[in-house]
């Protein structure tokens, strides 16, 4: 595999004059990629069949002049302004009925045929003239699918669409879908699929079994969306397709999106996640305040990995300050190295920063790019330099070792528990993500798989936290896991239509336990458990005759299962997780690591990348004797001092 940089660029933004310059100080850099045209719409079609395409040829031209691939995107995230006079009812509509507005981004909702219509009528235009223009290498499909909340619309369009939804869902059975949704409580019940709404505005909470049905709707809307663009797209170039995924979205259903594309990619704002979209104590924020999290990176890294079938790139890396997060600090210096390496430490072919040159302008003013606004070189221009200097002396094909763990992570448990949580605090994500952690704690290799994961045997550990349902092909394959696999808590304890099934949950092949009561744990509230650990947030009581591996103090399983499935009763915390991971590895006789709070590692096949670390301050494990060590050194970084050591 190649790794290969870009950079996000903007030619409509700057005099023409000056292309051809910032072309070549791109490729004197050492970039391979440049995306642009994503939000050009305005400049290509100023009123509608009125096509300027002569400055995008240009564009186009001059980048490859100076060697460059270009990456094209469809430029429908950003409708022009002529578009709302010409479909007034296009834009979405808020949970409170407010109609999203002009004057920024995204400002349309799925479900509106006539848009729709707009789109595909610009994406054949683009195919037609660009398809098979050899300096296209790639396409990207809109942007940002679900950015700025924008998957869950209330518009009569998507009211419309829902109820033509439900009549295919339900096979046209008014009284199927009355019976699946539980509509008997509350006298609910609808005569007729017109009769039947959008779930907002009701006074009390809405029938869970509508939202999750809303939601898979809503989900299925993108899916279609993207689709329409990909089918006009697939007969016009060979180029692969791909779209820029972002960080801790669940709206929609990425899977599905990306079985329709040919790679993954997501945008990366370390700095500004970790300030934004990270639940975490004011002391861990303050001390990664300029590096971003330890994990929340690599966990987009490995779910985009398998979004992408093993494909992925980043699309946006920030390489300074960015505009849009509660604070906005600066990455120290090294930062933008590091993430790139560590990106590509977890397979990715391409790493592409945004932007090229910080705009002087209009909304993202504030945030940095490779460039000053006045052209002089920031910070990031000389670490991605060095990035580009740094791949050429690594050896090409040496993609991802295989991963010994697998965690699975699905998009409907985050609709699901988002509708009903329970707790106040309760999250799929946040869960997901504190097993996530364990994983890489352990300093374990790990895949991220789709809730319909049929084979597990090459892993030795899967963990399955807060799965809303367990599909059959899961099922089965978690019979079959290679080692052990920890299914919980809050797994399979609900049918698809949001319903309680009888017998109890979650039923796993071989293990008699069963989840008779569930809890959720006020902050300061936990759960003692046998081994000195605890559970938080959430606990699970077991009834059933299987093995208690581990026990609360009050006497109910927390662990429960002597074969390779287990349940597992409860959310651990950061120290109960460590606790009970060691256990499994130790039972597998697999050598693990207790890596300190801001190492991480992830293995290539070729090396073992260990940022932030200096080369000479690391013993290697002996189980990795044999494999190149890759250690990204941050000077000054408050993560990990120099002379410091990790053995296992």
């Amino acid at each position: 595999m190649k790794r290969s940089l870009g950079v996000c660029y903007y030619p409509e933004h700057w005099p023409e004059a000056i292309w051809a310059e910032d072309a070549a100080r791109m490729a004197e850099t050492g970039l391979t990629w440049v995306r642009i045209g994503e939000f050009a719409w305005s400049r290509l079609e100023p009123r509608r069949g009125e096509f300027h395409w002569d400055w995008l040829d240009r564009a186009i031209d001059t980048l490859a002049a100076a060697g460059l691939k270009v990456v094209l995107g469809t430029p429908t995230a950003t409708p022009p302004r002529w578009m709302l006079d010409r479909h007034p009812d296009m834009l979405a509509v808020d949970a409170e009925g407010r109609p999203r507005g002009f004057g920024s981004r995204r400002h349309y909702c799925f479900s509106h045929f006539g848009y729709r219509t707009e789109c595909a009528r610009i994406v054949e235009k683009l195919g037609n003239r660009y398809g098979r223009n050899p300096h296209v290498a790639a396409w990207q499909i809109d942007n940002e699918y679900g950015c700025h909340d924008t998957v869950l619309s209330y518009s009569e369009a998507a009211l419309h669409g829902f109820r033509k939804w439900l009549h295919a869902r339900y096979k046209g059975d008014i009284g199927a879908l009355n019976r699946a949704w539980g509509n008997v409580f509350w006298s609910m019940d609808y005569a007729d699929f017109d009769d039947i709404g959008l779930p907002n505005l009701t006074v009390t909470e809405p029938n869970p079994s509508h939202v999750m049905d809303s939601r898979r709707f809503a989900s299925d809307e993108v899916v279609v969306f993207n689709q329409i663009q990909v089918d006009l797209l697939r007969s016009r170039t060979d180029a692969p397709l791909l779209h820029n995924y972002m960080g801790r979205i669940t709206e929609f259903d990425h899977y599905a999106v990306g079985a329709d594309l040919d790679i993954a990619t997501w945008d990366s704002y370390p700095i500004g996640f970790l300030s934004d979209r990270l639940e975490a104590t004011p002391e861990h924020k303050a001390r990664f305040l300029r590096q971003g999290d330890p994990d929340f990176q690599a966990f987009h890294h490995d779910l985009y990995r398998g979004v992408g079938r093993g494909r992925w790139w980043v699309m946006e890396q920030q390489p300074g300050p960015v505009n849009w997060a509660p604070w906005n600090p600066a990455p120290l210096p090294g930062m933008a190295r590091l993430w790139a390496h560590e990106a590509f430490a977890h397979g990715a072919e391409a790493v592409c920063y945004f932007r090229w040159r910080q705009a002087p302008f209009a909304q993202e003013q504030n945030h940095a790019g490779l460039l000053r606004p006045d052209s002089a070189p920031a910070p990031a221009l000389g670490e991605a330099a060095e990035v580009a200097r740094e791949l050429a002396q690594l050896p090409e094909g040496a993609g991802c070792a295989p991963a010994e763990a697998a965690l699975v992570f699905d998009y409907e448990s985050a609709w699901a528990w988002d509708t009903q949580p329970q707790g106040a605090d309760f999250s799929a994500f946040r869960l997901a993500f504190s097993a996530y952690r364990a994983l890489r704690r352990a300093g374990l290799n790990i895949d991220i798989l789709p809730p319909d994961a049929s084979d597990l045997s090459a892993y030795k550990v899967v963990l399955a936290p807060g799965l809303f349902t367990l599909s059959d092909p899961l099922r089965a394959a978690l019979a079959g896991v290679g080692g052990v696999a920890l299914v919980g808590p809050r797994s399979g304890l609900r049918t698809p239509n949001f319903a309680i099934p009888v017998p109890l949950g979650p039923r796993l092949a071989g293990l008699d336990a069963t989840v008779v009561l569930s809890e959720s744990l006020p902050p300061g509230v936990s759960v003692p458990l046998a081994n000195g650990g605890r559970f938080v947030h959430w606990r699970d009581v077991i009834e059933g005759d299987a093995e208690v591996r581990l026990a609360a103090t009050d006497g109910h399983p927390a662990i429960a299962g002597g074969g390779s499935v287990r349940l597992l009763a409860g959310w651990p915390d950061d120290a109960t997780w460590d606790l009970i991971l060691g256990d499994v590895l130790a039972e597998l006789e697999m050598d693990h690591l207790n890596l300190p709070d801001g190492l991480r590692l992830r293995d290539t096949e070729t090396h073992r990348v260990l940022p932030p670390l200096l080369l000479a301050d690391c013993t290697p494990p002996t189980h990795y004797q044999n494999r190149l060590l890759l250690a990204i050194h941050i000077p000054q970084s408050p993560t990990f001092p120099v002379g410091t050591r990790y053995d296992h």
